[in-house]
């Protein structure tokens, strides 16, 4: 296992999946126009749901991309982990939406595995990571997602503690 790619890529993952989190504690309501448009599935229930915002994606973008370099990588890369963190992302609130489960509801694994899965499948061959790494480095994001997301209700940053 190579420990020193994998940990920049959990931590440009984290930054993907914390930027949007930090943007709504820092605008507060504005500019959180809901990636979806509020439009309803064939189900009626929401696409994404409100919580997944076009200010969200696009603070992933920005942060990962620009702050890349400074975690040994290229922007691009940071570009592709914020796209497909964001993905991964979506399609959690795409699927909790069709089990029925609310907006920024917890759904333990379904909320960690696609957002972190597919940034390491899309950025396997630039960091050279095996099929053991791709499997580690999701179940560490798992975990220390669970954790951090803890610490970060405790500090008022989130508004759940999962």
């Amino acid at each position: 296992m190579q420990y020193l790619p994998l940990l920049q890529l959990l931590v440009l993952i984290s930054l993907a999946n914390g930027a949007p989190v930090i943007a709504k504690r820092v605008l507060g309501p504005r500019l959180a126009w809901p990636l979806d448009g509020n439009l309803r599935f064939v189900d009626g229930r929401p696409l994404f749901g409100a919580s997944k915002t076009l200010r969200g994606i696009a603070a992933a973008i920005v942060a990962t991309s620009l702050l890349a370099p400074l975690f040994g990588a290229t922007a691009a890369t940071g570009l592709t982990v914020a796209l497909a963190a964001m993905a991964g992302d979506l399609l959690s609130s795409f699927v909790k939406r069709r089990l029925g489960l609310q907006s920024s509801s917890q759904a333990i694994g379904l909320d960690q595995i696609p957002e972190s899965l597919l940034p390491l499948l899309a950025c396997r061959e630039a960091f050279a990571l095996t099929a053991l790494d791709i499997a580690a480095g999701t179940a560490i994001f798992l975990v220390g997602e669970l954790l951090l997301s803890r610490l970060l209700f405790k500090l008022h940053i989130r508004d759940r503690p999962y």
